[in-house]
């Protein structure tokens, strides 16, 4: 199986099949079990995974010190000498990408280059804390190996010609963003040029990033951007959250004033530091109906931003009073995720998504678009992630597998955090440049973590009850998913190994989010469940606790991870985040769903570090 290196998809409307290659990683983290680990060889994934380091006092399990190395030179100096000197090449063969802080902690991201060219799919990611290598992760191809099988870094096909062949091959048309020149690894030891090109149909839903070879003009591979004041809306954490009945679920409808959190939204959710706006436009997000082609916000219902829309199940969505109800809701959960995320770490110099960024880092200039009501499609909801400076699209869509109206997917709250999620994790992972969850199995991670966030929200009290994803829109309890999230393996039987039968990325998913649920259980029944939450990031609770570690796991793991890479992350920031206080039970919680310490290549595994078993 290729789920960490390889993607294979059909597309445009001639069925053209593309497979993506995404070069093996080198992962390295500073904590977590050491020196047992490394004496257990038969734990190491395929791709090398070591940890401390690689030799001397690193493979003692002591964090390198680039703080001492470099105490004269920035973040971003210390960051690349530290790369050329730990894998030996020399300043030239790569070139700085991104970086940005949060508390003591820092990451740094390059691009492996040639000749001036920078590598499309070749990365390294940087973590520090307190100046120290906290993990280290590289998909830097051999230049020496491979250095006949370069292509020549001035193109010679024409760009014109490229940019027609994207679109022809994608039915789709090149966007307004100028093409690049990039390097392009090859699962047969090749490495292209390849001029870049994003080409998007909106009426298909599709948004690629072509790379087309600068030579031949051939298509050679491709990553989708796409993952599958006082306002009347269903509060985010709402009771009636879940149900898939809509007279239940519009019950918990409510006149929510000031929702805004201003640490988060420093001038509110309708200033995006140039206009005040009356309608559901803002510095975060910009919500507009599809109806048509036609493009349409919700202005205020009264003077005072004020949106008091009822929706009314009883009709068709897209009639009345319910249209301008469905904007509201969609107005209100974007920014609210945003405030949200905004507290536990994805801010401006994280590469969040803002209009102004308040000079405080990062590239502005990209609100969330969230398109409601989209009647391009059916029975669907998706999230674009482009880089950061390029705004997200965030598309939700009627379905129609119940009797009765059309069900508007906006008010499935499951579906839309789910969504919003996924611009969280692709812009975290991989340094703001939304190419890092592409392979099949990072894809799969990536629907894991939208679901696992989508029932944070969702979760109300130390009681953790069984969550399912889609309930409303599906019209049946049972939601989406190929089974329930919930601890009781008679309900939920889903383990790592489960991925051997498994090629498709929501199915991948719902096996992580299923692990994820057990860790998110575990913390709150060992420390509690707090309400203040959405607005206190440094509360001690397991909730707070979980979500933290979620969000600061995202940036410590490499480009496309795998399973195994995605759980050591999780290790890695508890270390960093709460000396290593979880440890144990995050260890206990991967094993008891087959993914311990000597789990590999898809085979489940219940082992905890010996320390550990004393506990257990």
């Amino acid at each position: 199986m290729k789920h960490a290196t390889h993607s294979k998809r059909t597309v445009g409307r001639r069925g053209v099949q593309l497979e993506s290659y995404y070069p093996p990683k080198t992962y390295e983290t500073g904590h977590h079990a050491r020196a047992l680990e490394r004496r257990m060889e038969s734990y190491l994934p395929p791709k090398t995974y070591e940890t401390g380091g690689s030799s001397g006092k690193e493979a003692r399990g002591e964090l390198v010190d680039i703080s001492k190395r470099h105490c004269a030179e920035d973040f971003k100096k210390a960051t690349m000498s530290f790369v050329g000197s730990h894998m030996n090449i020399s300043a030239s063969a790569f070139t700085w990408n991104a970086g940005y802080g949060i508390k003591d902690r820092q990451y740094g991201y390059a691009r492996q280059q040639h000749n001036g060219v920078p590598f499309a799919n070749a990365v390294v990611n940087v973590a520090l804390k307190k100046g120290k290598m906290a993990s280290f992760g590289s998909s830097f191809v051999d230049t020496c190996e491979y250095l006949p099988n370069i292509a020549d870094s001035k193109p010679s096909y024409d760009l014109k010609k490229a940019i027609q062949n994207a679109e022809e091959t994608f039915s789709a048309s090149h966007n307004a963003f100028e093409p690049t020149l990039e390097y392009l690894a090859r699962p047969d030891g090749s490495i292209a040029l390849t001029h870049v090109i994003q080409v998007r149909n909106d009426f298909d839903a599709t948004w690629d990033e072509v790379f087309v070879d600068a030579h031949t003009g051939d298509v050679l591979a491709a990553n989708s951007f796409i993952a599958d004041a006082t306002y009347r809306a269903i509060p985010i954490d709402s009771q009636a959250l879940g149900s898939d009945k809509p007279q239940d679920l519009f019950a918990g409808y409510e006149l929510i004033e000031d929702p805004q959190d201003f640490s988060s939204s420093p001038l509110g959710w309708h200033n995006d530091g140039v206009t005040n706006y009356t309608s559901t436009i803002g510095n975060n997000v910009v919500v507009l109906t599809n109806h048509s082609r036609t493009f349409t916000e919700t202005n205020q219902s009264s003077s005072g931003l004020v949106f008091d829309y009822a929706f009314n199940y009883t009709l068709a969505p897209n009639k009345g009073e319910n249209v301008d109800a469905s904007r509201t809701q969609a107005f209100y959960l974007g920014n609210k995720i945003h405030d949200l995320f905004y507290k536990y770490g994805f801010t401006e110099d994280a590469f969040n998504f803002q209009t102004e960024n308040f000079g405080k880092g990062g590239v502005g200039g990209d609100p969330v678009y969230m398109i409601v009501q989209d009647e391009s499609r059916i029975n669907n909801a998706f999230f674009a992630t482009p880089p950061d400076g390029q705004s997200g699209l965030c598309s939700m869509h009627f379905f129609n597998r119940t009797k009765g109206p059309l069900r508007d997917s906006v008010f499935d709250t499951s579906v839309a955090v789910h969504e919003l999620a996924h611009g969280l994790t692709n812009r975290l992972t991989g340094g703001g440049s939304g190419r890092c969850l592409q392979s099949l199995e990072a894809r799969g991670l990536g629907e894991g973590w939208s679901d696992a966030v989508a029932e944070w929200t969702q979760q109300t009290s130390a009681e953790v009850r069984d969550f399912v994803v889609g309930a409303y829109v599906r019209g049946t309890p049972a939601g989406m998913r190929s089974h329930p999230y919930s601890t009781d393996p008679k309900i939920n039987p889903l383990r790592y190994s489960s991925l051997q039968e498994y090629d498709g990325q929501h199915a991948i998913g719902t096996v992580w989010a299923t692990i994820l649920h057990n860790i998110y259980a575990a913390l709150v029944e060992e420390h509690g469940w707090s309400s203040d939450a959405w607005t206190d990031p440094d509360g001690t609770e397991g909730n707070i606790i979980f979500l933290n570690l979620l969000i600061d796991a995202l940036p410590l793991q490499p480009c496309n991870p795998t399973f195994l890479e995605a759980r050591d992350a999780w290790i890695e920031a508890d270390e960093d985040e709460y000396d290593g206080a979880n440890k144990c039970l995050l260890w206990k919680a991967f094993a008891s769903r087959g993914l311990g310490m000597r789990a590999k290549d898809y085979e489940d595994d219940e082992t905890i570090p010996r320390e550990c078993q004393s506990i257990y």
